[in-house]
């Protein structure tokens, strides 16, 4: 089976894996190199993302690429502990949580890609694909034409092959949020929990502050500003942007001990959200990961990541290609949905009012040691199950009946 796979993120160098673990041919094709950089700064795969990655065989070298983290703190703004709770898994899991720069997980995967026979080829943007009789035909923005038995769209929030697939595709829209990230050295302050291997999350009045400790010594931070108008990244430059967010979160001791130890900043980037989006695939086209449904709680990555794993396991095991689409989608619609109502939840205690967070003081700490690990159970142990061995018996793949 040929695949085109359009994107080279997490998802699109995941899936490439997964679609060489049952024998496709695949290229990947990516508009950038590195992709799109550093984007997002660090991000967390929670135990169902690890047990996908281990379904991929990968998993002990994203793990190098990181670092495990098994705790996570919730603090009020005023330094008051809300919850101390396993970080992405239940407690008697023994997979534990582990965090890294998005660059570097994207550079192990696509290693791995190539190394199982992956093709990748970068600076190519997709601009057209068509169905025909003997498969799928694409375009790219420099000239270059593919065809392939099956494209798969990993091209992110901002998806070029969504809105091929269905031109009427609902597209983003700003979410009411920016991120701005960064890493503090020598941070010395009463209040600030800088315990290694402990996530901790500030629920300021501005917005979520994030930061953890880092092997190196050095803290990561990242801060999620609630902002209902939206702003202009590109206007202040990255000296000027700690200042800000000192102004933003000076009634916070913990937030402002870490933007006073900044020596180095990440970008600022929009949050942006995007309406379900109704068709997924078509008979030689899926969308996986952020083309098909952003989600956000730090589970983007171990949402691609199992989407990966689905895919592959309908495609080696379905009777043609547009079944083993229909497949994907209804094995992960469901979940995705849920996860997404999960968000949406999550996203409003990050961006409460003053009365919700004296309730948020009042509850939380009440509620979290009782209902977390039952509320999360669902999400945290999913297992997408192991990738079936490629057929062995020799048979040729019939185009034209797609299997």
């Amino acid at each position: 089976m040929r695949v085109i796979v359009v994107g080279g993120g997490v998802a699109g160098a995941a899936g490439a894996i997964a679609l060489r673990r049952i024998g496709a041919e695949v290229t990947v094709y990516e508009a950038y190199d590195p992709p799109a950089g550093q984007v997002g700064s660090f991000l967390s795969l929670a135990a169902n993302g690890l047990r996908a990655l281990d379904a991929l065989g990968c998993l002990d070298e994203v793990r190098r690429a990181g670092f495990e983290v098994a705790r996570q703190r919730m603090w009020s703004g005023t330094g008051a502990l809300l919850g101390d709770v396993p970080r992405g898994r239940v407690s008697a899991d023994p997979l534990r949580s582990v965090t890294l720069m998005r660059g570097r997980l994207v550079g192990a995967l696509r290693d791995e890609a190539r190394r199982a026979g992956a093709r990748v080829v970068t600076g190519e943007r997709l601009v057209a694909a068509v169905n025909g009789t003997d498969g799928v035909h694409a375009e790219f923005a420099g000239g270059r034409t593919a065809s392939a038995d099956l494209l798969v769209g990993a091209d992110g929030i901002w998806s070029a092959t969504r809105s091929i697939l269905d031109p009427s595709a609902p597209t983003p829209a700003y979410g009411g949020l920016y991120s701005v990230s960064g890493v503090a050295e020598g941070v010395e302050a009463e209040g600030v929990d800088i315990e290694p291997g402990v996530f901790n999350m500030v629920f300021a009045r501005n917005g979520a502050f994030l930061y953890l400790p880092a092997p190196d010594g050095t803290v990561w931070w990242s801060a999620q500003v609630n902002s209902p108008r939206r702003p202009e990244p590109d206007g202040l430059t990255d000296a000027e942007w700690p200042a800000r967010l000192g102004r933003l979160y000076r009634f916070e001791e913990a937030p402002r001990a870490v933007l006073r130890a900044t020596t180095r900043l990440h970008r600022p980037t929009l949050m942006h959200a995007l309406a379900e989006v109704p068709t997924w695939h078509d008979d030689r086209t899926v969308l996986i990961g952020d083309a098909a449904h952003p989600v956000g709680s730090g589970q983007g990555a171990s949402m691609a990541l199992e989407d990966t794993v689905a895919l592959a396991r309908e495609l080696a095991t379905a009777d043609s290609i547009p079944a083993a689409l229909a497949g994907y989608d209804r094995s992960r619609r469901t979940r995705v949905a849920k996860m997404t109502k999960a968000d949406g939840g999550n996203r409003a205690t990050k961006t409460t009012g003053a009365v919700g967070r004296r309730m948020q003081r009042l509850i939380m700490p009440i509620v979290i040691p009782r209902v977390y690990e039952r509320a999360t159970a669902w999400l945290y142990t999913h297992d997408v199950g192991a990738l079936p061995a490629p057929a062995a018996d020799g048979a040729p793949y019939d185009r034209a009946v797609g299997r």
